[in-house]
């Protein structure tokens, strides 16, 4: 059955309204949300790259830790520095929780015979990852040597040692690319 014209036309007027209705609710929610923004990068936090000294002065005032674990079939139990707090005495990473443009950064650690591995800070940061990384000086009650050290990084709760560096030379924190 046809309905008439008069009909239909009503409700088409009245599906516009609804429409139009609907549009300015949607606009006034969008307008009255405050949009989504980035806290402003912190003061602290360096913008350009930065190298971390390495030597015994340096890591003489910071708290000691120890890790084991298993690398290469050889059992290790090693002694040194937290990294994140050395990132920290050295000025590579703020004191406070990471965020904005901190979250982009990564450490980039170096060995004698050009192995290298790479963590974001953010991994590191206390409140985020948390990720547990020690720069040793000592391994099995004995002081590194020279085939290990003077430095060795040591992450390990890591499924394999992969980013387990030996004959550490240096570390630099840079933006990742």
């Amino acid at each position: 059955m046809r309905q008439p014209r008069s009909s239909s036309r009503s409700a088409v007027a009245r599906t516009r309204l609804a429409l139009a209705a609907c549009g300015a609710l949607l606009s006034c929610v969008a307008v009255a949300a405050e949009p989504h923004r980035h806290a402003p990068a912190s003061a602290a936090a360096p913008a350009g790259p930065v190298d971390i000294a390495l030597d015994a002065a340096a890591l003489a005032g910071l708290p000691r830790a120890r890790a084991s674990g298993e690398a290469h079939g050889r059992k290790l139990d090693c002694e040194g520095v937290a990294l994140h707090a050395l990132l920290r005495q050295q000025g590579a990473m703020p004191n406070e929780p990471l965020r904005g443009a901190g979250l982009a950064r990564v450490v980039v650690v170096r060995a004698r015979d050009g192995y290298r591995a790479v963590f974001s800070l953010a991994e590191l940061d206390p409140s985020l990852g948390a990720r547990e990384v020690l720069l040793a000086d000592r391994c099995n009650g004995a002081a590194l040597g020279s085939q290990d050290g003077p430095w060795r990084l040591i992450a390990p709760a890591e499924s394999r040692p992969a980013r387990w560096v030996r004959q550490v030379e240096s570390i630099r924190v840079v933006d990742a690319p």
